[in-house]
């Protein structure tokens, strides 16, 4: 799927966890929602590190194209390292490490350990980065373009350090769930976690497919692209993304975010 898509199932993702939350009796505070949504909407945007010319790779200027690089050249170095027999040869990296369930758990846990170990100053880096994306993702029209970077980067700034202020306030969340001494925003993880893997899932509905479950073996294949049938697999940015995905997003957010609230 395309940058809008990833980044609205990412929110929608969130919501309807927060609605799960609830309902299970352990809610969460209205900023944890609204946060978690942001970084699930950002971090949905992150495994196309891969690929030079994703949202991700120019979103932080020569940095991130920089990066795209290295994780370019590391996926492809693990693919090769790892496949089977059945597994194409390749000429890079994109839609393999980044794609898999590893990857996710090996990004949230790490966002999650610099969280607990970092302070205050690695939540505003873990916020900072996380709003950057969920603002290329989901104000993808206006923020189109070199032009716009400066501003998009001062608003994630700016956003970061109200958010974590808001988060840090009694009650407000910043302890939601993990609430033992030291586990303060031990949470962040999680969003990252499932931004990940509801871009693998997809990823998976296109015509290419996702091998979300490496280093799991299928047959002949390390790398099996999983997704459904082929004849109901969809091209990236067709109207069915389009017309029909990206609405659907947005409904069940909104539904997910009204039960996460008690309004329904």
């Amino acid at each position: 799927m395309m940058g809008p898509a990833h980044s609205l199932s990412g929110a929608a993702a969130w919501l309807g966890v927060g609605a799960a939350a609830a309902a299970a009796g352990h809610p969460m505070p209205w900023p944890v929602l609204l946060v978690g949504a942001l970084i699930c909407a950002g971090a949905a945007l992150a495994p196309d590190l891969d690929h030079k010319a994703a949202t991700i790779s120019r979103a932080f200027g020569p940095i991130s194209h920089w990066l795209c690089e290295i994780v370019d050249k590391l996926s492809y170095a693990v693919y090769k390292a790892t496949r089977k027999k059945g597994d194409p040869r390749r000429s890079g990296g994109h839609r393999t490490l980044t794609h898999t369930w590893v990857w996710a758990v090996l990004i949230g846990a790490g966002a999650s350990a610099a969280a607990i170990t970092g302070g205050r100053w690695a939540v505003l880096a873990i916020l900072f980065v996380h709003m950057v994306l969920a603002i290329e993702g989901l104000l993808w029209r206006a923020a189109r373009g070199s032009s716009s970077d400066i501003l998009v980067w001062l608003l994630a700034a700016a956003s970061a350090w109200i958010l974590a202020g808001v988060l840090d306030k009694p009650g407000n969340g910043s302890d939601w769930l993990f609430t033992e001494p030291g586990q303060a925003y031990m949470w962040l993880g999680l969003p990252i976690v499932l931004g990940a893997l509801v871009h693998d899932i997809g990823d998976a509905l296109t015509v290419s497919g996702c091998p979300i479950l490496w280093p799991i073996p299928l047959g002949r294949r390390r790398w099996y692209p999983v997704g459904p049938p082929k004849a109901i697999r969809f091209r990236a940015g067709s109207w069915v993304e389009l017309k029909v995905l990206m609405p659907v997003f947005m409904v069940l957010g909104g539904v997910g975010c009204a039960a996460a609230l008690n309004v329904i």
